[in-house]
């Protein structure tokens, strides 16, 4: 832990605080309000909670974590808001607090140590992870587990062979003149389960001119640890990804996850209190492009075959709310020969996925999900693109429990079909 950072206190700054005007403009945006008609669990009323906590008039209750862990942190509300307020900083603040002064009981501490101290920010435990997974998929145990094992299976990503961590440290040529220079950010859980995404991307940017580094030294990004009020852990991860690229010259640091882009892109508020990387983490949070924001900005190969399907584009929360990108994926869709896009009524509303807010929250998430399924159903689109790997996830348990397309697939992975199939 870096000195400077030990100081600090995470909890909701009365500043931001004080730019709710407490209009409620936010509350037909909130998931959760929509389904419970609760003002608690409206942005509006966890912002009086915070209110009523920091200025010591209420105490960190058991009501009060409920309502906070309630939240999928989905930032529809700030698209909402006429008043800029940052509720996702606030929200996750609100968790760091929590976490640093309530003691959860000793399975829950050892299951959160497990996975966010040891399981996340580890290149061995996510591999032999994947290799216990790969394991359950091959044997078939999955299919004799019943009830809430079952239901939790069923929201588990699969793993995909080989992993990606094989590309580490490589350096991937452009297809032709090189014109940009990039690295790649991998993810943690991505490299065993989306390895095929990572390497569609791949795929897609040198067809497009560009130099792939996935520089070896790279970790988690920390947005899941941020999500749950791990602050300290993420700028711990924020440091040494920003060390692990220090050295390279980018065009941009490219991620095809939008929950991680958020995280990357706010690096500099991470470590706005460390002397020695406030400076670096802004530098870095300059050059975080979403894939598909990268790819929009550039002249596009055009080089590319049809596809004559039909697809409904999914807004990622942390990308259309959090990134305020929605354009950029639209056109990438547009550019594929052959290929129509019908868009689904609110396509920003969040799917339910929300990191791991599905297995936490598994009613809600899943009401959320059968909202969303029943709007792609409407479209008689054969394929949800989305720009995320958690929407992807969730996605593919909608189509499995309530039907309403074929397949999921990543807006560079449909690039990629379009290039490759030009290819052959």
């Amino acid at each position: 832990m870096a000195a400077s950072d030990s100081t600090l206190v995470d909890k909701p700054s009365t500043f931001d605080l004080d730019h709710c005007v407490h209009c409620g403009l936010c509350l037909n945006a909130c998931p959760t309000y929509r389904e419970l008609g609760v003002e608690m669990d409206s942005p509006r009323g966890r912002v009086y909670q915070m209110v009523q906590v920091s200025t010591g008039t209420a105490a960190i209750s058991d009501s009060y974590i409920e309502h906070i862990d309630l939240c999928l942190a989905c930032r529809a509300c700030e698209t909402a808001c006429p008043s800029g307020v940052e509720y996702g900083r606030l929200v996750e603040a609100a968790r760091a607090e929590i976490e640093n002064n309530v003691r959860r009981p000793w399975p829950a501490r050892l299951l959160r140590n497990l996975v966010f101290a040891r399981l996340l920010p580890s290149r061995t435990a996510l591999r032999l992870a994947g290799l216990g997974m790969l394991v359950n998929q091959k044997l078939g145990i999955r299919k004799l587990l019943r009830g809430r094992l079952a239901e939790l299976d069923a929201l588990a990503p699969a793993v995909e062979t080989p992993f990606f961590y094989r590309y580490y440290g490589k350096t991937l040529p452009a297809e032709g003149e090189p014109r940009y220079h990039v690295a790649l950010l991998g993810g943690c859980i991505a490299n065993i389960s989306f390895a095929r995404l990572n390497e569609a991307t791949v795929r897609v940017l040198r067809k497009n001119g560009c130099d792939v580094t996935i520089p070896h030294a790279q970790t988690c990004c920390g947005a899941l640890h941020v999500h749950a009020g791990r602050r300290e852990e993420a700028r711990e991860l924020a440091r040494r990804n920003i060390d692990a690229l220090a050295e390279g010259r980018y065009d941009a640091i490219i991620t095809n996850a939008a929950g991680c882009g958020s995280t990357l892109k706010e690096y500099d508020e991470l470590l706005e209190h460390n002397g020695e990387y406030a400076g670096k983490a802004r530098q870095f949070s300059t050059q975080v492009k979403d894939i598909t924001e990268f790819l929009a900005s550039i002249e596009l190969n055009p080089k590319m075959n049809e596809l004559p399907i039909t697809v409904t584009y999914q807004d990622s929360c942390h990308l259309a709310h959090g990134q305020k990108i929605r354009a950029a994926p639209r056109k990438l869709l547009r550019a594929i020969p052959g290929l129509i896009v019908k868009e689904m009524a609110l396509a920003d509303h969040c799917c339910g996925s929300a990191g791991i807010y599905n297995i936490l929250h598994t009613d809600m998430s899943m009401s959320l999900l059968e909202k969303k399924m029943d709007r792609v159903r409407d479209t008689h689109a054969e394929v949800i693109a989305t720009a995320n790997p958690g929407c992807m996830l969730q996605l593919e348990a909608g189509i499995r429990k309530f039907g309403g397309a074929t397949r999921v697939a990543h807006v560079v992975e449909l690039l990629d079909e379009a290039y490759r199939s030009s290819s052959r």
